[in-house]
């Protein structure tokens, strides 16, 4: 609805992982460049942990694209608790035709195809979002995924992508196993109330922005007071600011737009 009036080409803050919007602040670079390392390095697990909307699966997709045509990639965003449902899921993605296979035949599809991958010089890895909703069973079955190899080398990478309960649901006894084969692990914190400004900046020039407006101190300050650095949440008050900026005809968003924009996100009269 806005986009025409600020002359924007495409939405600057919608909620999608989309790999073109990410910002690089200090800590999603480091974020990145941990994943590829784990990845590239096969070093069999990854363990990247973060705030709901700190960006973690951004980061990866955006990992994911760097890696070329010799990698394919198996990305499961809500893991079902089911085992035998994973498996298949992890195989579906990774474009196996597994209709119909039992799990033990799923696994044996599964096995050729990454054993066909690695005789190919080709990798695979696996990405597991939300891993913090997974039992100790269940991760304790990712683990077995990680067995796939030959003589020399790990068949699968494995990333897990999870917020920070996961790191106190690997620390249960029964996972000692699984946090030990965890060579690489990152903590994404939120963003840092500097980074809000060039975060929203480089969104709006991403859209097609070309300087027409702007955003107030005023209203940078009530953004990082509600959203608290954390990148989804500085998306959702952003867009319904623009919303409310468009309502009032403003090129500017101001501490008032900014608290419009905060009431319709929380359903208060006041905030």
């Amino acid at each position: 609805m806005y986009l025409k009036y600020y002359g924007l080409k495409e939405p600057p803050f919608d909620l999608t992982p989309n790999p073109r919007f990410l910002f690089f602040s200090a800590n999603h670079r480091e974020a990145f460049n941990h994943l590829g390392y784990g990845i590239r390095e096969r070093k069999g697990f990854v363990q990247l942990t973060g705030e709901a909307g700190a960006g973690k699966t951004t980061v990866c997709r955006a990992m994911l694209e760097t890696l070329g045509e010799s990698w394919a990639s198996s990305f499961i965003f809500n893991p079902p608790a089911d085992p035998d449902l994973l498996l298949k899921a992890i195989a579906i993605e990774f474009g196996l035709d597994v209709a119909g296979l039992d799990a033990l035949q799923t696994r044996a599809a599964l096995n050729e195809f990454l054993i066909e991958q690695a005789a190919a010089d080709r990798e695979a890895v696996l990405i597991l979002d939300e891993a913090q909703n997974l039992s100790n069973e269940m991760l304790e079955h990712v683990r077995l995924l990680s067995n796939l190899e030959t003589e020399d080398r790990k068949l699968l990478q494995i990333v897990l992508l999870g917020q920070p309960e996961l790191r106190e649901r690997l620390d249960h006894p029964k996972l000692r196993q699984l946090r030990q084969r965890i060579t690489v692990r990152y903590h994404l914190p939120a963003l840092t109330r500097a980074e809000v400004w060039p975060y929203i900046e480089h969104r709006l020039v991403v859209s097609g922005a070309t300087g027409t407006f702007y955003f107030t101190a005023g209203a940078l300050w009530r953004i990082y007071q509600y959203s608290r650095g954390v990148p989804r949440l500085i998306n959702a008050v952003c867009d319904k600011s623009l919303l409310a900026g468009y309502a009032d005809q403003r090129n500017g968003i101001d501490y008032r737009a900014v608290g419009r924009a905060i009431r319709e996100l929380e359903g208060r009269i006041s905030v």
